[in-house]
């Protein structure tokens, strides 16, 4: 198994430098290696260098050493050498000459200057200002240039110039470029105004970019616009830059301090750090405590510096603050003067300033703490402006920067420069070094240079960063930003009912995000009455209000750091409805009474009264409250119970009243039988009666009868309807009849109906009545002495059946008009009115518009969102509830009329014709532009006559046949589905007249040079002129008429076309058009020229021949093409291949010599001649030939020495460590080479296995497998291979661990 990782060792004793060398010099790199027989590998770029004349690699024990001959410019690249895992990377500038090197390097000092959205050191000197006169501070960043060079190392701008991409350090200074102008850090005195200006080249860009301003780290400012603080920002279309400006109007002293720019566009980004200074009046006489006390001065005079971090303010702020950072400041003054009559402590005093300047970063906090500072911010940003001599380090040349920022999930990058190449740092985090585990870290070592990599970004991330050379300390701060939490699903608008349960949700962008909820721009927080709230389920956020009241009516907010949503909360109370009031009451002793009442909130309870007086429950008074429903129940009436009862309905100001009356029983001595009767109470005036019930709830019917004998019980129910006709005999058959005696229960088979008759009362019963129980219900008494009769009308009421589909009639910008039919049955209730929806197309919850019934069919619902979809649904209302609701409208966006198109101008005009164009409208909305559509009348007219039938999708438009000198007024208006937008009409009458214009022709540049086509292209010509009325138009070539069979012409109002579909050599020559209107014209000319190949040259000879070489002449060709000759091609050939080989191309003399012939042979030659279009397609041969002769020269060919091929074995992969299971058959491999092959012996242990049986042995184009066959734990251990030939050895290890095999019981257990 391999070991556990640990601290990396470098396998080097000495490292390469890198070195600068001039050209044609020797390079050597030297290096030493711990251990005397590790084998090393040069690279250049990444690829291995293997020896030759130009690398010359040695090794002799330790040492090893690269030699570069001769080096050229090309050699300038990164090299690299490497023993085992260690890699040291080193570089090689080459330089021209000797004399010109201080001079380029003189140059390069004084460009290498601190970016500007780097962070500046802690203790590096104050930046100077934008508007510094003074040329100093320029020249500053040259010493720390000349200073490397001194060292023997280049500037740090050029450090990585010779490097290819991959191996060039990636930097926080890396990021792509955006800014062409940054701001410029500047000062401001107290009350005065300030302006920093950003600029962004977009042509590269393809939408406008993001940017944003900072104060500090995190704040940003767009949300402080306002009196002090203003984002401006414009496009220049003709440069394509962005600028984007902010103005500090009124500075005030806490305005000081560190700002930041940052721009976005798609995934380039860039910033950009500057400063800004506030100067302050100050006077220093006194220490008067009670200063600190006043609010912040503003007013000016003197030339105090504020440049402590303020506070955040809002830019509509005009008040100032309490501010003690000035006592704190000028303590040190105050004690030294001898002028001040203050008594000092005796105590010796501490210089806070110096143990800040000394402190790292990390213990600031602490500091502050320990001596009670309480403006740190301030003082921070004072000790960067103080100026001291700083102390050289003697360990780095460069130090890494006070602070890092980088965004989560990115990677970044820190550097820092060493003055020894080969010292070791250490990289700690928070005090505790880093391990290079995985690829979170990674350390980087280039010369003089380290780099720490920190890729994958997260908020543990986050921390203080310390490199560590010996003693010396270098700290940073890096800061991981995370990504904006974004609001993927909005907050919904609620209306509720007082006492309801309100939840507003919404979904972020990212679990666990922190989100804030504001009620009306006022924070929500848990309370202790638990009023609300906030419950976190992933991406979901719920605010929850329990028990809703009218106080909760707002707008609530949530908020994240990318974003806000806003929704509205309605609370509205309805008022108690009484379904039932509760009704006098006559009793006799001994019987029951009930009062009974049924309100329309099943949650509000009640106190009953009797003259006054509460009423307590006792054995027999019995209060119930069972739903909607209150009952008051008296046992047993006795003539004290007798008064006037009422029900107070709690929260509510109102009550129900009702009497009891108690009827005393008066016994006569009277005959036995006594006719029956029927004793219905009914307002006291008559005995018929209607009675209301509403469906589904209980008919009883409780009619008191007398007579003695008790009397026999009939009751009937006549038919609903009493369109029917009666029969002849005037009797209508009753469609039930139940008939019952004393005592009796009679129950039908349905369950429904429950008759009984009881001693002084018959009672009918329905369970749940329905429509169909409507009707007239007769009860007969009947007795030996008589009989009585009673009908009872019974009416079944119910809600009625829900309306129509609504129909959306309009929509405007944020409402529409709705409006539906009456429902077809009203429940047998006149319909009080209607309730109205409303719910978002996507969403769920429907929102209720109305709370009091509306009277009317058409309603118009307001405080919709422009392009959003809707849809509407109705309720109707009668006396007994509400239906159930309509099917849902159509869905429908409501949108408004889009504003007037801008810019209606004309654009030519005609004695019949008008040219009109404009803009699109300013205001769009979400609807869209369906067209245009354009009018005109006649002047003193309201008659507006469409120019066209329809819309038009143009922004222009031509209107023909109008009458000629009539003056015309003319609008256009743009359509939507809302309608048509306010016209834009034009400021004045126009005359139809066409406007005399001058005729002018327009060449265009290309034309006003020579135009050379070749034979067989073709020619188009598109010559634009002007001209009114249209002027007549003449070609001419070379002063005749065209050859209408050659040259076709197209003439139209603005532009004239000539054309040549196929060119020949006697199209060339001047081409001339005349534009002519009456008397006055305009002429312009174009020329032509065809050119073609030229012909062969003429007359080719020999003129000479000597030694090895030939002298040809000849002449120019007889047609050169119609343009010039600008070369020749002389070509040889060898008469007895006759294979043609160019000698020159281009050449532009008429006679050469041709050279480097071989003796022997007989040549010829031939010539081509070239013009612009190409060589000439034959040749010019020479006539005569001309041959070499032989010189007596003998030829000794040269020896070679034979190549020895011969190499020493070497493991190209080694042995990997392996751990298997017993009882399968594993393998080792590895692979070799050398020459002559070697011989392969397997060891195991250090014992010799080839002849064992239980392992094979395979070796196949130099890749070695060690099989071993079904291994147990004793066949683990060290492998070795090891590989002899006659120049050398080599040997390979690895262990084999041999794991027992897992049985079942072994799970069990």
């Amino acid at each position: 198994m391999p070991e556990p990782t640990k601290k990396a060792v470098s396998a080097f004793i000495k490292k390469p430098k890198c070195q600068t060398a001039e050209v044609g010099a020797t390079v050597v790199f030297e290096a030493e290696t711990e251990k005397a027989d590790a084998r090393v590998r040069w690279q250049r770029d990444a690829k291995d260098i293997t020896a030759s004349d130009k690398y010359v690699i040695s090794a002799e024990g330790n040492k090893h050493s690269l030699t570069i001959n001769n080096v050229a410019p090309e050699d300038a690249a990164g090299y690299a050498i490497i023993a085992g895992a260690s890699k040291v990377k080193f570089e090689l500038k080459i330089t021209e000459a000797e004399g010109k090197a201080p001079a380029k390097t003189a140059a390069k000092a004084p460009a290498k200057e601190t970016p500007s959205d780097a962070v500046p050191p802690a203790d590096a000197p104050p930046a100077a200002p934008a508007d510094a006169s003074s040329g100093a501070p320029a020249e500053a960043p040259a010493a720390p240039a000349q200073a490397s060079e001194t060292n023997g190392h280049a500037p740090d701008n050029g450090a990585h110039d010779g490097l290819p991409e991959s191996h060039q350090p990636d930097t926080r200074q890396d990021l792509t470029g955006l800014f062409t102008e940054k701001p410029q850090s500047g000062e401001v005195n107290v009350g005065g105004n300030i302006t920093f200006v950003a600029k962004v080249c977009g042509e590269s860009l393809l939408k406008k970019p993001t940017i944003r301003w900072f104060k500090g780290k995190w704040m940003d400012l767009a949300s402080k616009s306002g009196k002090h603080l203003q984002l401006k920002e414009h496009y220049d279309r003709n440069t394509k830059i962005y600028t984007f400006e902010m103005h500090i109007i009124a500075a005030k002293a806490n305005f000081a301090g560190g700002y930041r720019c940052e721009v976005t566009s798609r995934d380039k980004f860039d910033s950009c750090n500057f400063e800004l200074t506030v100067h302050e009046a100050q006077t220093v006489e006194g220490l008067d405590i009670r200063a600190a006390f006043r609010r912040t001065s503003l007013s000016g005079g003197s030339k105090k510096k504020m440049s402590g971090l303020g506070s955040s303010t809002d830019g509509g702020e005009d008040s100032g603050e309490l501010d003690f950072s000035a006592l704190l400041k000028k303590r040190d003054s105050f004690l030294k003067s001898s002028q001040r009559m203050v008594q000092v402590s005796t105590e010796p005093d501490v210089d806070v300033w110096e143990i800040l300047h000394n402190a790292p970063p990390s213990e600031y906090e602490k500091i502050a703490f320990q001596y009670g500072i309480t403006d740190l911010r301030g003082m921070l940003k004072r000790l960067k402006k103080m100026k001291k001599e700083e102390k050289k380090s003697a360990a780095f040349l460069k130090k890494l920067d006070p602070a890092y920022q980088i965004e989560k999930g990115h990677k970044i990058k820190m550097q820092i420069e060493v003055a020894n190449p080969d010292a070791e740092v250490k990289w700690l985090k928070n005090g505790q070094e880093i391990q290079p585990t995985g690829s979170k870290y990674i350390f980087e070592s280039i010369g003089n240079k380290r780099f720490l990599t920190i890729n994958n970004c997260s908020l543990a991330d986050d921390a203080a960063y310390t490199c560590m050379v010996g003693d010396e300390k270098s700290f940073t701060e890096l800061f991981v930003k995370e990504p904006p939490v974004l609001i993927v699903r909005n907050l919904e608008d609620q209306m509720v009912m007082k006492g309801e349960r309100v939840e507003f949700e919404c979904e972020v962008s990212e679990e666990g995000a922190q989100v804030k909820w504001e009620k009306d721009g006022v924070e929500l927080t848990r309370d202790e009455s638990f009023k609300y709230r906030f419950k976190k389920d992933g991406c979901k956020h719920v605010l929850i209000i329990n028990e809703a009241t009218k106080e909760d009516s707002g707008h609530y907010r949530v908020k994240t750091n990318g974003g806000q949503s806003l929704a509205e909360l309605l609370v509205q109370e309805k008022d108690l409805e009484v379904y039932q009031s509760i009704a006098d009451l006559t009793v006799k002793a001994k019987d029951q009474a009930v009062f009974k009442c049924e309100v329309s909130d099943e949650n509000v309870k009640g106190v009953w009264y009797k003259n006054g007086v509460e009423v307590k429950a006792d054995a027999r008074t019995h209060i119930t409250h069972i739903g909607r429903i209150h009952k008051l129940t008296i046992d047993d009436v006795r003539p004290e119970d007798e008064g006037d009862y009422t029900f107070v309905p709690e929260g509510y100001a109102f009550n129900l009243s009702a009497k009891l009356n108690f009827l005393e029983v008066k016994i006569d001595y009277v005959p036995r039988q006594d006719p029956p009767k029927i004793h219905l109470d009914c307002m006291g005036k008559t005995a018929d009666s209607t009675i209301l019930v509403v469906a589904g709830n209980k008919l009883r019917l409780d009619v008191p009868i007398t007579g003695d004998p008790a009397p026999t019980v009939v009751w009937t129910k006549a038919e609903k309807d009493k369109s029917k006709k009666a029969p002849e005999d005037g009797k209508q058959e009753p469609a039930f009849i139940w008939t019952l005696k004393d005592g009796e229960v009679v129950t039908d088979s349905g369950g429904r109906v429950h008759v009984e008759s009881t001693k002084g009362h018959c009672i009918f019963t329905i369970e749940g009545a329905e429509r169909q129980d409507e009707g007239v219900y007769s009860v007969i008494v009947r007795n030996p002495a008589g009989e009585d009769t009673a009908d009872i009308n019974v009416k079944v009421v119910d809600v009625p059946d829900p309306p129509q589909a609504p129909r959306i009639l309009s929509v405007g910008e944020d409402s529409c008009v709705v409006q539906w039919d009456p429902p077809l049955f009203d429940g047998g209730q006149p319909v009080l009115g209607y309730v109205l929806e409303r719910k978002k197309k996507k969403s769920y919850r429907w929102m209720r518009l109305n709370f009091d019934p509306y009277k009317e069919t058409t309603y118009e619902a307001k405080r919709m969102i422009e392009g959003m979809a809707y849809e509407m649904r109705v309720y109707a209302v009668n006396a007994i509830g509400m239906s159930r609701p309509s099917a849902a409208s159509e869905p429908f966006v409501p949108v408004a009329p889009s504003s007037e198109p801008i810019g209606l101008c004309v654009d030519d005009i005609s004695d019949t014709t008008i040219s009109l164009k404009w803009r699109t409208p300013e205001k769009v909305g979400s609807a869209g532009i369906d067209g245009y559509g354009v009018e005109y009348c006649k002047e003193g007219t309201d008659e507006w006559i469409p120019a066209f039938e329809g819309l038009t999708e143009r922004t222009s438009v031509i209107i023909r046949d109008l009458p000629t000198g009539e003056r015309m007024q003319f609008r256009v208006r743009a359509f939507n589905v809302a309608g048509p937008s306010p016209p834009a009409t034009l400021p004045q009458a126009i005359t139809i007249r066409e406007i005399m214009q001058r005729p002018k022709i327009w060449i265009p540049r290309n034309l006003r040079q020579t135009l050379i086509k070749k034979v067989g292209e073709t020619v188009n010509l598109v010559i634009p002129f002007q001209g009114k009325p249209r002027p007549k138009l003449t070609w001419t070539k070379n002063g005749e008429p065209l050859d209408p069979k050659q040259v076709s012409v197209r003439n139209s109002d603005t532009d004239s076309i000539l054309f040549i579909r196929k060119t020949e050599r006697k199209d060339s020559g001047v081409y001339e058009l005349q534009v002519q209107i009456e008397n006055v014209e305009d002429k312009a000319s174009v020329t032509i020229q065809i050119v073609d190949l030229p012909g062969a040259p003429q007359n080719l000879k020999v003129a000479d021949v000597w030694g090895f070489n030939v002298a040809l002449e000849w002449k120019l060709p007889k047609d050169n093409g119609n343009c010039d000759i600008i070369g020749y091609t002389i070509q040889k050939a060898d008469k007895k291949t006759m294979e043609w080989y160019t000698v020159f191309e281009q050449y532009r003399r008429t006679n050469c010599v041709v050279s480097d012939l071989i003796m022997g042979n007989e040549y010829i030659f031939r010539v081509f001649s070239m013009n612009m279009v190409g060589l000439s397609t034959e040749p010019c041969l020479s006539k005569d030939s001309a041959y070499i002769q032989k010189t007596g020269i003998m030829y000794k060919p040269p020896s070679y020495k034979d190549h020895d091929f011969s190499e020493a074995p070497k493991f190209t992969r080694p042995l990997v460590n392996r751990s298997v299971i017993s009882g399968y058959n594993a393998t080792l491999s590895c692979s070799v080479r050398g020459i002559p092959k070697p011989k392969i012996t397997w060891y195991k242990n250090k014992m010799d296995i080839s002849n064992e049986a239980k392992y094979r042995m395979f070796s196949e184009q130099g890749v070695l497998t060690l099989e071993i066959r079904k291994p147990c734990p004793f066949d683990g251990g060290v492998y070795t291979c090891k590989a002899v030939n006659a120049s050398g050895e080599d040997t390979v290890e690895c262990k084999l661990e041999v794991r027992s095999q897992i049985t079942k019981e072994d799970l069990k257990k």
